[in-house]
């Protein structure tokens, strides 16, 4: 039944109007609205469906993950006190699945792909090429070697690493946020910030001269 009621759930809804507040929300879910329930998923789809995105470099284990994080939320909920905020609380399930799934593959994956089928390009240092018609070619061939460097580089970092440099740079969380999300304090959070960006560096450091 549980399964059932994830798969439900369309992947990357727009959260509809909703007139409840996310407290009441939660709340009423906890007590066991499943349209509360739901709502409360449309609001927060997107975010994780993207944070499992650019962990795990796969669309089909992202889809994986998702379920499993708001499968982990449904069963959960009622140990959710408001101690925290919902969306770090989500967060940290949802972070913590996809390392479970780094740690099972044990490999990496490639970069990911989006549901066009096109080379994924998110990534914040990366410059997007213009794909339009009529567009120089060598300005595209440029931007996509870019991104496969920028990928190659980001592969190279521990899954910590990438996971604390994923939720900064694509999610804009702040580093206490980020903390309380991976299980680590906010000093961690921002040293292991500060490895990662400096491997970023001297991955690409012929890419700045």
């Amino acid at each position: 039944m549980e399964l059932a009621k994830a798969e439900a759930i369309g992947y990357g809804a727009q959260a509809g109007a909703v007139g409840l507040s996310e407290q009441t929300l939660i709340e009423s879910a906890q007590g066991g609205d499943a349209d509360a329930f739901e709502q409360l998923v449309r609001l927060y789809d997107r975010s994780v469906l993207r944070v499992a995105l650019n962990i795990l470099r796969s669309p089909d284990d992202a889809r994986d993950a998702y379920q499993e994080t708001f499968l982990k939320v449904y069963r959960k909920l009622d140990t959710f006190r408001f101690q925290c905020s919902f969306h770090t609380w989500l967060y940290r399930i949802a972070t913590n699945v996809c390392l479970d799934y780094l740690r099972r593959k044990g490999v990496r994956k490639e970069y990911g792909v989006d549901e066009t089928g096109e080379r994924s390009a998110t990534n914040p240092l990366a410059t997007a090429a213009d794909d339009r018609a009529g567009a120089d070619p060598d300005r595209i061939f440029a931007g996509s070697v870019l991104n496969d460097r920028i990928a190659a580089a980001i592969e190279k970092l521990s899954d910590k690493e990438r996971v604390v440099f994923e939720l900064r740079h694509y999610e804009g969380m702040r580093l206490r946020a980020i903390g309380e999300a991976i299980g680590i304090s906010e000093e961690a959070a921002k040293n292991c910030l500060f490895r990662a960006t400096r491997k970023m560096r001297d991955t690409l450091r012929d890419l700045r001269s």
